[in-house]
């Protein structure tokens, strides 16, 4: 009985283990080799890759405190203005499940679509903020958004948060709605406000939500390769460049030895903001 319970694992299983188990196994044999991608032979180097990655790397490093920063942005904003949007749209009403889909319709698009449209908002010769700052007479407000190196990272994160927020809203409004209306009521009876209700009742009630959103939305900024690309070009500036660009130039540049090990950094740290994102979200709610 518990062999053929096991055959209906086994497709999914077989998958799981073809396209992700052997490609990481695989991935941690190339990082100990100097390997271009094609040639038939290489050297085995040891650790030394991931040794420069850690250590001796200062493109990697930029990439990966541009994408501490878009992280924190787009998680942050991304977060607040989703909880935000389901406090505000939670009531089953006409008005809201019309405003609901508006919000949702960006999540839809494809990355490549947003970014032309983020290209667009944030062209400072014709884009959209410059024009309507010179009609509104700001023009001394003006910027360049995507051009200036030190906060180019930071406009990117605003297109990322306009792309996912309303996806993330709807996770928020599942859990709002799950929330007990007797809680409420009770909340309601001792006088409680709007404001102690959320911090009390709504706030505490939708950790689980919250803990999923914060782990998605990392996993979304860890991975926000084709919106950068589109935004920025192929290679990225050093300003715009993320871990997941600087792997993608590094194989496009025959190093896949090296590509690998950056790879394995990459998944570590990962493993290591979510795991921290988990246990501040518990502390939060308490």
């Amino acid at each position: 009985m518990k062999f053929k319970l096991f055959l209906f694992a086994a497709p999914a299983l077989a998958l799981y283990g073809g396209f992700f188990l052997l490609p990481a196994v695989q991935g941690l044999r190339y990082a100990t080799t100097d390997w271009d991608g094609y040639s038939s032979t290489f050297d085995n180097v040891g650790p030394a890759n991931l040794t420069e990655v850690v250590s001796d790397d200062d493109l990697f490093r930029n990439a990966l405190t541009n994408n501490l920063k878009f992280l924190l942005v787009v998680v942050l904003g991304q977060t607040a203005l989703a909880l935000l949007l389901a406090v505000l749209l939670a009531v089953r009403t006409k008005g809201s499940q019309l405003l609901r889909g508006l919000f949702f319709l960006p999540t839809v698009l494809s990355s490549v679509s947003v970014a032309f449209i983020w290209k667009f908002v944030y062209d400072p010769n014709f884009g959209l903020i410059n024009t309507v700052l010179d009609t509104v007479g700001l023009g001394s407000w003006k910027s360049a958004f995507l051009g200036n190196e030190g906060t180019a990272i930071l406009w990117v994160a605003m297109a990322q948060i306009w792309f996912h927020a309303g996806q993330m809203m709807i996770i928020y409004i599942a859990g709002i709605n799950q929330i007990p209306q007797e809680l409420y009521e009770a909340a309601t009876t001792d006088g409680a406000g709007r404001w102690q209700q959320f911090r009390h009742v709504t706030w505490p009630m939708v950790a689980p939500a919250t803990t999923l959103v914060i782990a998605y939305t990392t996993l979304q900024s860890f991975k926000a390769f084709d919106l950068i690309l589109g935004l920025a070009g192929n290679p990225p500036r050093s300003g715009l460049d993320v871990l997941a660009t600087r792997i993608y130039t590094t194989f496009a540049n025959s190093q896949l030895g090296y590509a690998a090990a950056e790879s394995i950094v990459f998944m570590v740290a990962i493993a290591l903001v979510t795991y921290l994102q988990n246990r501040a979200a518990k502390v939060a709610h308490g």
